[in-house]
This record gives structure tokens, C-alpha cells and sequence, in this order.
């Protein structure tokens, strides 16, 4: 997302009206949001107006109304700050949980409203800017667009790719976020990216998605649909792509008729970020920026993240919009504020009384792990190598991700106080058991990961850790403020603690890092200080024996050729490539100079190739189980991003979907050995594992897990967490299995169209538990069913299964989706699963339940009806 330009904000703080002794009827909380909203705007100039109709608003001092900035992100956890971070959206998906889901998302608004209140209690006005702030409440997110393409690197934001799913567990996000209070919203959620949207990332401003009618009501709007109908989203999001040769946010097919006509849509629209100036500078739809605004604000989009409509004034001026159409888009974001709370006295607001003690809470760890918990999906335990045995010796931990505290955390997160990575979670758990670590290998070949603890310590070489020192100010001048020992070179100032944050508050710090480096093996290293800034910038430095060998400086991401104009991070990276003597001990000194906001900073690596394979298959040898973390992070995958290009990747998305050859070489190394391999992947999509699948002991998905991947994975290791997750995707066995990633018809797409053999189906999901099911029956009255089945948990372990309805002969589909339910069964015990069945065709129907598709391997029994 992207914003070009700051409006300046007044510091007024919110609540500081009281309804007493006023006559103006938008101070008056007892009206309704409607009249309220109505009333204020008719006292605004046009130019007032159009501001307020941005997403950085400026004050108006004299109608008491304070700056705000709608842009918050929430997709899995408050992205800003500190806040609980829960598994990504995908991992939410693999759960089949709308109830966890909901939780969740009350947790999430929970936070954003005592960060909220905290913010406004301690005078801090809202930021300028291209930030999220801390002190929004409305929120762009939950991403319901339909994972169509494993390819797309955003695809790790939603709930996968089948309508129905997407549906049911974002009207429960929908509906956590925003509360049950009657009168007043807790926050707002808006569903994104309205509509037929979903890669590449590369083209997303370009793109005219063109669909068949079937596809867009049967595959691309019904999740919508329902987050709008059920969940009663108070605000949705516009796509930057045209669709049908409209682009997305001037459609007034799809923002008038079909959105607020046939679906009763009553909140607000706000604009992809820059998505009303691609109207005209990128599709070309219209001539001028102005004809651009006219035309989104007509077609329905009633705010936008950017400033293009400081244009409407002149064109209201020419006659080509009027001023009641400006009034009619900005009542709507005033009733999204009224209903707020934001202009009401705080005891009337039952939201503003939260603490900011319930912000990244015990409690809320505890509902993470709960939750990534539920998201692993185990694929294959040939012969019950899992859970391990509970005296196991050794164990074995290799991969780029099993101790990476960032791969953990996909994209549009906030920071936890703990990151608990694999490593951590895997020692902690196994107590009586020596966990030997080893890399292994890179993400890529280009792609480092986090330099280990084992290879830092001080400058004497004894203790565990580095020295670092923090000043305030951004030149290392003078004493510094706090000195102390961490285990390794790692900053955010999101994630900073008290202690730090008191030094760094003023945005103008630089930090110095001092130990002694030990390579575990000899070779050829590339060494990277990295270092990403928002706004002005700042400097790295790196040396190794006293010598700089890598320095860069970072500049505001507008100062930068090139760089897009979006608002994000500018990044530089204080690269070397040097040689080393395994063992053989190097002083080493990073140092960093910021100068504005939100900067983190890593020592990371790239170790040789085969000294790493060859130590890793070492520590496997001298092991009894080997258990080897491999997958993507969201510097590979993800949004838009030009400075991605490399094998397998480009600009965000994927060009292929195998697991990266030095991951892959890694693997079958591990394999090679002859012990047992656990295989868990860590991304935000498909692998096609074949390898893994064919040869491993056991093969997991643990996603990007959030801030307790550690944990739970270690947990499902031990038997502690019997898994049940189910993949909300098909895991495609080649990228050849694909059609073309720019065509958006669905044939030969997910496994409602997929006539090919998956390596894992979409709803495939194993448990240490196992399942039968029985006594099918079905009920059909006019055009509508119910479906009942029996399962029982036939074994000696409790633990959760996944019923599953599919429906077979109603459509163009193999089989849909059209129930589901995750119960928890003790051993032995039995349960009838009820499914209601609307619009059923007056044809014959084949029906299954189960625990999963209806394929071999899969436990269900099926009808017709």
C-alpha cells in the first residue's frame, strides 16, 4: 500500500467534546450515527470536505473534529508495535475454526483499542505519514480473496482458496473485530481487495481481471458477500486491478449495484492505496487525476488512501461532480467515526475503559499458541514416527527457519515481547534429549538467514552473547545510555523493551554491537548488516578484526532512484564476502546510525554450501532423529516488490513453486543418512515437497506460525498438541500442474476444478487420533437439506477432527465445499455432525462427510440425495 504525502494533523485529541450545553446536533451522542454524521458535514467547506475524504485527515479546530489516520492494519495481530502476534491468515485458514477465529480477532480489536486509548490518555496525536498508526481503529484487513494461484505471493494473507471456507471465517473475523455492542463498534474491519484480485504482484496495478459470471458469484464474491451480509463489515476495500475493463474502484457494477443493491451494504469504501490515481495514470481510464477522483467517488469509493482527491474541489468548481456527491461519500466515513466513538464522551463508549495492560497479555500468548496449535497440519507419519518417544537422546535441528525469530511472522504483523523460534521451542520441550543445531543451509542461495547465537559471543570469546550499547543520538557520541549482553546482533525498534525504548524514543539513536565471531565451518561467507528504515534514514557499518568491510547508508524511500513511492521500508545492506578458518575466532563490530522512525537491523548469512550440507549430515548422523525447518519468508514472498528477482521469485510472487534447491539439497542430504527426517514447513503457501514426501519420516505444515511456532511445533513433536489442522490449499505436486498465473478463469484452479493428482488435497490433514464415520443420512424439503453423520474417535488418544461436507453434481465444480465443523473427541467416544444444505438443485446429488475430500486414504461415507 501507498501513500504519497502527509496532511498536516492538529494534536486536538479525540473525546474531548462533551454533549452537554450543545446545540450543534453532531455533538449530540443521543442522535443517531446518521444525523450526526450529516450534520457536521453540511458545517464543512468544500475544501474541509475533500481533506476529510483522504486517509490522512487533518483537523478542523473549529468543529472540534481531531486529525485521524484510517490506515491500521490487523490481519493476524495489531500491525504496529507491540501486539500479539497470531499465525498468519493462511495458518488461521489450516485451522477450520470460525469460533478460534473469532477469538482471535476480539483479541485483536481488544489491543487496538487499548493502544488506542493509551495513545489518546498520553497526549500522542496521530502520525503523520505513511505509517499505520497506533491509534487507528479502523482496520484494512480481513484479505478474503480467494488464493487462486499458489503462486501469489499474497496468497499468505487470506484464508485460502475455497469460497466457502473464506466466507465462514471471515464473517467470524469480521464480527470479533468490530464487537456486538448495539450502538457503538468496537473497530472496523474491512474485508479486502473487493473483487477478483489475486496476483500477479508485479501487474496488480495494470491488470483487468476478466472472469465468467460463474466464476465471479460462484468463486470470487461470495466471501465478500458474506462478510458484508453476515458479518456486517462496516467498510470494504477497493482492488487496485480493473475488472471487466472497469478498474476496481470506479465500478459502479461492482460498488453500486452489486455491493450496496443486491447486498444492502451500508458502511464505507476506501481505496487500495494509490488505487484512484491508477485510474488514470496506469489503466488510463480516465484523462486527468481529477476525472479519476470523479469517478471513484461517483462509482461508490467514498475514501481514499492517498491525496488525489484534493482534485474534487476543481471539479466540482467545472460541473463535473457535485458537491452532494461529495457529501454523500463523506457522511458515510462520518458514521463509521460516530459509530466509534470517537466524538463521544468516553464513559458512554464501553471500548475506551480496556487497559493498555491487556496489549501482548499472558492470556493472548496463551490464545496464539492455541491457535498455531490448531494450524499445524501433519501430512505424513509413515510408520507413527510421531509424536517422538519421550526418551529420545539427540535430536537433530537443521534449516534456515528453525531459529529465524522474523521467519516466523509472515507480513502485516506487529512484534511480540518473545519470538519463540523452533530451536527455542524444541530445547525447552525436550529437556532430557541434546538438541544439536546446524544451519544446513541458506533460504536461497542469495538469501541469508540470521547469523546464530552459537557463532557470537563476547569480546573475550567466554561468555554467551555480544555487547551492545545504545546512545541518543544518531553519531555514537558521548557515553552510552544503556550498555548490556544480548544473545545475538538483532533490533526493532517495534519490539524494543523498556529499557531501550527510553533511548532510541527520540528517533535520532545508533546502537554498536561488539563480540567475537566463530564460523562452525571453513569456506566462503557473505556476511550482511541489514538494516531497514522508514522516512530519513541512517548508516551501517560492519567490521570484522577491526577492518570495515561493509558500510551503506539508507535514505527516506522517496530520496532513493527508483525506489516506489509506497510508503515502504528502504533498505541497505552491509554485505561482504569473506573466507574463513572453522573455529578460528574474529572480532566483529556492527554499528548503526538512525534518523527517523521504525528501524530494524540483522547480522546475517549465507554459509558455504558444502561445508554446511556436510556439517549438517554430520550432526544427523550423530543424532536419532533429525528434524529440518524449511520454506520461504516474507522477503521471497509477499506484497509488490521490485527488488526481488532471483530463481524461483520475481517481484513478490513465486515463478516456481519447488522448495529452493539449497533447501531441497538439504532435505535429501538429512534423508541420505539413514535416520528418521521430520520435515516442517515453514511458508505462506504450497511447497511441492515431492522428495520430502516420498522419503521423509514425517512431513508437517507449520506455516508462519506467528510468535509461539516454537512452541506449538515442539509441542506437536512431543504428542503434547494432537494436530488436526487442515490445508485451506492444494499442495500441487509441479508448477507444470498450473494454468498460465495470469489467467483468472478457475478451470484447472484449486481442487474444485483440479482434475490432476495433488501431492496433498485441500482439506488433507493426519492426527495422532484415529476416525470412522457412519450412518450417513439426508433430509431434503423444496430446495433446501440437512446432512448427518456419526464419527468416532476409534482410538486410545483424544484429540480434535475436521467433519468435512463436500457436495458433488451441483455446478461446473468436481466437488464444493458446503460444511464444515472441528470436534473434539475423547478416545472412544462418538458424535452426530448435523449440516444444513441451502439452494439444493431439484437433480440428483452426491454427498460426502468426512474427514476430508472424499479420495483414498481419507476416511468418510457418502450419499446422495
Amino acid at each position: 500500500m501507498r501513500v504519497r504525502a502527509a496532511v498536516a494533523v492538529s494534536s486536538v485529541l479525540l473525546f474531548s467534546l462533551s454533549a452537554k450545553g450543545e446545540e450543534a446536533p453532531y455533538k449530540n451522542p443521543d442522535l443517531s450515527p446518521q444525523v450526526r454524521a450529516a450534520d457536521l458535514v453540511s458545517r464543512m467547506t468544500l475544501d474541509e470536505k475533500v481533506l476529510q475524504m483522504q486517509s490522512t485527515s487533518p483537523a478542523i479546530p473549529r468543529l472540534g473534529v481531531p486529525g485521524y489516520n484510517w490506515w491500521g492494519e490487523a490481519l493476524h495481530g495489531v500491525a504496529n508495535g507491540h501486539a500479539t502476534v497470531f499465525p498468519q491468515a493462511i495458518g488461521l485458514g489450516a485451522t477450520f475454526d470460525p469460533d478460534l477465529i473469532h477469538r482471535v480477532a476480539d483479541v485483536i480489536s481488544t489491543e487496538a483499542r487499548a493502544k488506542f486509548h493509551e495513545a489518546i490518555r498520553n497526549g500522542v496525536p496521530p502520525r503523520q505519514g505513511i505509517l499505520p498508526t497506533d491509534i487507528a481503529l479502523t482496520f484494512w484487513s480481513p484479505n478474503i480473496n480467494i488464493f487462486r494461484d499458489p503462486r501469489w505471493g499474497r496468497g499468505q494473507e487470506t484464508y485460502g482458496e475455497d469460497p466457502y471456507l473464506s466466507g465462514r471465517l471471515g464473517v467470524a473475523f469480521v464480527k470479533g473485530m468490530q464487537g456486538d455492542d448495539p450502538r457503538y463498534l468496537k473497530t472496523v474491519a474491512t474485508p479486502k481487495h473487493y473483487a477478483v484480485h489475486s496476483g500477479p504482484e508485479t501487474q496488480r496495478h495494470t491488470f483487468d481481471a476478466r472472469v465468467s459470471d460463474y466464476d465471479l458469484n460462484n468463486t470470487y464474491l461470495p466471501a465478500f458477500r458474506a462478510a458484508v451480509t453476515e458479518g456486517k463489515a462496516e467498510s470494504v476495500m477497493c482492488v487496485y486491478n480493473s475488472v471487466a475493463g472497469v478498474p476496481g474502484c470506479a465500478s459502479a457494477d461492482l460498488l453500486q449495484k452489486t455491493l450496496r443493491q443486491d447486498w444492502g451494504f451500508n458502511g464505507y469504501v476506501v481505496s487500495d492505496c494509490g488505487a484512484v490515481d491508477d485510474i488514470f495514470r496506469t489503466h488510463k481510464y480516465t484523462k486527468t487525476m481529477g476525472e479519476a477522483a470523479v469517478a471513484a467517488v461517483k462509482a461508490g469509493t467514498d475514501l481514499s488512501c492517498g491525496t488525489e482527491y484534493e482534485t474534487l474541489p476543481a471539479e466540482v468548481k467545472a460541473g463535473r461532480i457535485s458537491e452532494a456527491d461529495i457529501n454523500r461519500a463523506l457522511e458515510r466515513d462520518f458514521v463509521a467515526r460516530f459509530r466509534l466513538g470517537m466524538f463521544d464522551p468516553v464513559e458512554r463508549v464501553p471500548y475506551a475503559s480496556i487497559p493498555i495492560t491487556e496489549n501482548d497479555s499472558a492470556a493472548h500468548r496463551k490464545l496464539a499458541l492455541e491457535a498455531e496449535n490448531k494450524a499445524i497440519v501433519l501430512l505424513k507419519n509413515d510408520k507413527n514416527v510421531l509424536p517422538l518417544a519421550a526418551n529420545v537422546k539427540t535430536i537433530a535441528v537443521l534449516g534456515p527457519s528453525a531459529d529465524d525469530p522474523s521467519g516466523l511472522l509472515g507480513n502485516y504483523n506487529g512484534i511480540s515481547t518473545k519470538q519463540v523460534t523452533p530451536l527455542e521451542g524444541i530445547t525447552k520441550q525436550f529437556t532430557k534429549a541434546q538438541v544439536r543445531y546446524s544451519v544446513g543451509a541458506a533460504y536461497t542461495d542469495s538469501t541469508p538467514v540470521p547469523v546464530t547465537s552459537a557463532a557470537l559471543s563476547q569480546a573475550d570469546g567466554k561468555g554467551a552473547g555480544v555487547k551492545v550499547e545504545y546512545f541518543d543520538n544518531a553519531e555514537l557520541k558521548g557515553t552510552p545510555k544503556l550498555t548490556r549482553i544480548e544473545s545475538r546482533i538483532h533490533f526493532s525498534d517495534r519490539s524494543a523493551d523498556a529499557e531501550s525504548k527510553a533511548v532510541i524514543a527520540g528517533n535520532k539513536y545508533s546502537i554498536r554491537w561488539s563480540g567475537t565471531f566463530t564460523p562452525p565451518v571453513s569456506g566462503e561467507y557473505l556476511l550482511a548488516a541489514r538494516t531497514h528504515m522508514w522516512n530519513r534514514g541512517g548508516k551501517i557499518h560492519m567490521f570484522i578484526d577491526g577492518k570495515d568491510v561493509g558500510s551503506n547508508s539508507v535514505q527516506g524511500p522517496g530520496a532513493i532512484p527508483g525506489a516506489q513511492p509506497m510508503g515502504r521500508m528502504a533498505s541497505r545492506n552491509a554485505d561482504a564476502k569473506l573466507s574463513f578458518e572453522a573455529g578460528r575466532a574474529h572480532s566483529i563490530r556492527v554499528e548503526l546510525s538512525q534518523d527517523g522512525p521504525e528501524g530494524t537491523t540483522d547480522l546475517n548469512w549465507v554459509p558455504p554450501k558444502a561445508a554446511a550440507l556436510a556439517e549438517a549430515a554430520k550432526v544427523v548422523k550423530a543424532s536419532d532423529v533429525a528434524v529440518v525447518f524449511v520454506g520461504l519468508n516474507s522477503g521471497l514472498e509477499g506484497e509488490q516488490n521490485p527488488n526481488v528477482n532471483i530463481p524461483g521469485f520475481f517481484g513478490g510472487d513465486r515463478t516456481s513453486i519447488d522448495l529452493p534447491e539449497p533447501q531441497e539439497k538439504l532435505v535429501q542430504t538429512a534423508i541420505a543418512t539413514g535416520k528418521p527426517v521430520i520435515v516442517v514447513m515453514t511458508s505462506g503457501s504450497a511447497l511441492a515437497v515431492n522428495y520430502a514426501a516420498e522419503h521423509a519420516a514425517a512431513v508437517i505444515s507449520a506455516w508462519y506460525g506467528g510468535e509461539e511456532t516454537g512452541t506449538a511445533v515442539a509441542q506437536t513433536l512431543a504428542g503434547v498438541n494432537n494436530p488436526a489442522g487442515r490445508l485451506p490449499v492444494t499442495f500441487y505436486k509441479s508448477t507444470d500442474q498450473l494454468p498460465p498465473f495470469t489467467d483468472y478463469a478457475m478451470k484447472g484452479r484449486t481442487y474444485r476444478y483440479f482434475s490432476g493428482e495433488p501431492l496433498y488435497g485441500f482439506g488433507y490433514g493426519l492426527s495422532y487420533a484415529k476416525f470412522e464415520y457412519s450412518g450417513l443420512k439426508t433430509e431434503r424439503s423444496a430446495s433446501s437439506a440437512t446432512v448427518t453423520a456419526t464419527v468416532k474417535n476409534s482410538s486410545n488418544r483424544d484429540g480434535d477432527e475436521v467433519v468435512q461436507l463436500y457436495v458433488s453434481g451441483t455446478g461446473q465444480e468436481i466437488r464444493s465445499l458446503k460444511g464444515f465443523e472441528r470436534v473434539h473427541l475423547k478416545a472412544g467416544e462418538s458424535r452426530v455432525v448435523s449440516f444444513p444444505l441451502k439452494d439444493v438443485p431439484a437433480s440428483k446429488i452426491t454427498v460426502s462427510v468426512g474427514g476430508g475430500q472424499p479420495v483414498k486414504g481419507v476416511a468418510f461415507v457418502q450419499g446422495s440425495l
